[in-house]
C-alpha cells in the first residue's frame, strides 16, 4: 500500500437480523455496567482515529493501540502496559508476549494447545462441551476481558454449538469487540449482551466465516464507528467487502502503517473502515 488515501464509498446497512440462528442458552443476568461502560458513539464533530506507526511509547490513560499481526490476531495495549493477543496460535504471533490471549475453535490458525507458560490470561472461545459454552469476565489491572458465545459452521457443514466467542474488552473508556470466527448473524440477546461498542474488529473474507452481506448485518447492527477488517485472505476479497457496502457513505481508509492509537475524542464521527496491514493468510 503506497501512503494514506481516504475515499468515500457507499454502505449498504441491511434490515433486521435474521431469524434463523440456532438458539442460545441464556446467559448470565447482564451486569448494568455492559451497557454503562459501552456507551456507543460519540458525539459528532470529534477528530477521527489518526493511524500510528508501533513503537513502545506510553500510551496517554484515555488512549489503546490497536496493531494487526495478521489473520485474526491483533496486538491491542493499554495505558497501564497490558497487552492482548486476539486469536492466538501458532503461526501468527506478536513480536511480544501477552498478558492476555484470547482464542477460538474453528481451526488452528485460532488457537493454539501449547501457549506459552507466561501468559496471565489464556482465555478460551468455546466451553468443555456444547452444552457448557465459555464464559469470561476477567479483570486484569487496567483491562476487562469479557465474551460472548456464537456457533461454529464446520467444514461438513454442521453446527458447532458455542464454538467460537466475541471478544469484548473494556479499556480506557473504550469498548472493543473482536467477532473472532463469526459463522452466523447475531440475535437480540446476543446484541444486548455485547453492548454498544466504539471499535470493531471483523472478517471479511466473504465465505469462509460469514458472508458479507450477514458480515454487513452485523456491522449495521453493532453500529460501531472505527471498523477493522481482519481475515480476508487477498486484497481482492477485502475490495468485494468495500465495494459491496450500499447507500450510506462511510469512510475507507487504507493505512501504510498496521497500528493506530485510538481514544473516546479520536473515534470518527461517521462510520469508518480502517484497513491496516498485516500478513493475509
Amino acid at each position: 500500500m503506497v501512503g494514506v488515501r481516504t475515499v468515500l464509498v457507499a454502505l449498504s446497512w441491511l434490515g433486521l437480523l435474521t431469524a434463523g440462528v440456532a438458539a442460545q442458552p441464556a446467559p448470565p443476568q447482564a451486569k448494568p455496567e455492559m451497557r454503562d461502560n459501552c456507551p456507543g458513539l460519540v458525539a459528532n464533530g470529534l477528530p477521527l482515529a489518526k493511524p500510528a506507526a508501533f513503537q513502545p511509547a506510553s500510551l496517554a490513560s484515555d488512549q489503546v493501540r490497536i496493531s494487526y499481526v495478521g489473520h485474526s490476531t491483533f496486538l491491542i495495549e493499554s495505558p497501564g502496559g497490558v497487552k492482548i493477543a486476539t486469536d492466538y496460535n501458532d503461526y501468527v504471533k506478536p513480536r511480544v508476549l501477552p498478558d492476555i490471549a484470547t482464542m477460538n475453535h474453528a481451526h488452528s490458525t485460532h488457537y493454539t494447545d501449547n501457549p506459552d507458560p507466561g501468559i496471565a490470561h489464556v482465555l478460551r472461545g468455546w466451553g468443555p462441551s456444547p452444552d457448557q459454552p465459555a464464559r469470561h469476565d476477567v479483570q486484569f489491572r487496567d483491562v476487562r476481558v469479557r465474551n460472548v458465545p456464537t456457533n461454529i459452521r464446520s467444514w461438513g457443514g454442521q453446527t458447532e454449538r458455542h464454538g467460537n466467542s466475541i471478544f469484548i474488552f473494556e479499556i480506557a473508556n473504550l469498548c472493543i469487540a473482536h467477532l473472532g470466527h463469526l459463522h452466523h448473524t447475531l440475535n437480540q440477546q446476543q446484541l444486548d449482551e455485547i453492548g454498544r461498542i466504539d471499535a470493531v474488529m471483523v472478517p471479511v473474507d466473504g465465505g469462509v466465516t460469514l458472508d458479507f452481506e450477514g458480515m454487513a448485518e452485523v456491522l449495521h447492527a453493532l453500529k460501531a464507528p472505527l471498523m477493522i477488517p481482519m481475515h480476508y485472505f487477498s486484497t481482492y476479497s477485502l475490495r468485494r467487502f468495500v465495494d459491496m457496502l450500499g447507500e450510506k457513505s462511510v469512510q475507507v481508509e487504507m493505512s501504510e502503517v498496521s497500528s493506530v492509537v485510538v481514544s473516546k475524542a479520536t473515534l470518527p464521527d461517521k462510520p469508518k473502515l480502517l484497513v491496516l496491514p498485516g500478513r493475509t493468510y
